[in-house]
């Protein structure tokens, strides 16, 4: 649903969703240039711009530590998450790959974080390939299951990538 989203957006198209008995429909509908005066530019630029407020980031976390020491490492990485959703200066999206993917699997103390990032409207997607390689394919608790055509497309779609 978020990737047919995104497609349709970055195809001057508008999509719109709905959840209806457990099934998601997804409605794309293929749009019209529209003229607007000099005012209404003024005003939806101005809008787009609050929309923005320094959210066009992609976040790559490649590791389940910050640092090379293991220990005070998970610790650091549960403060960057806790701070980052305290003070909600989040990424559109958050891509976890290599051992980055035990964050949204196996880390009990770093999932309801990351799960409450997400509930904030942070899309947060884990590499399949990570997922396989660790066998935690059956483990993921926060986000989805991505592919590297996220990391590919997000490298130029969105205005900053941060690698962590």
């Amino acid at each position: 649903m978020n990737n047919l989203g995104r497609f349709a957006k970055k195809n001057g198209m508008y999509a719109e969703t709905e959840k209806k008995d457990g099934y998601w429909s997804v409605k794309i509908t293929k749009g019209y240039v529209c003229e607007v005066t000099p005012e209404e530019s003024v005003v939806k630029k101005e809008e787009q711009e609050q929309e923005k407020t320094g959210r066009d980031i992609l976040m790559i976390i490649g590791t389940d530590t910050l640092g090379k020491d293991e220990d005070i490492g998970k610790i650091l990485m549960k403060g960057f998450f806790e701070t980052m959703k305290m003070t909600r200066d989040l990424p559109d999206m958050i891509f976890f790959l290599n051992a980055g993917v035990k964050l949204t699997t196996i880390n009990e103390e770093i999932i309801p974080v990351i799960k409450e990032i997400e509930s904030m409207g942070v899309e947060i997607f884990s590499c399949g390939t990570c997922l396989k390689h660790y066998n935690l394919e059956s483990e993921l608790k926060a986000g989805y299951r991505g592919t590297t055509n996220h990391i590919v497309e997000g490298i130029k779609d969105f205005g900053k990538v941060v690698w962590i």
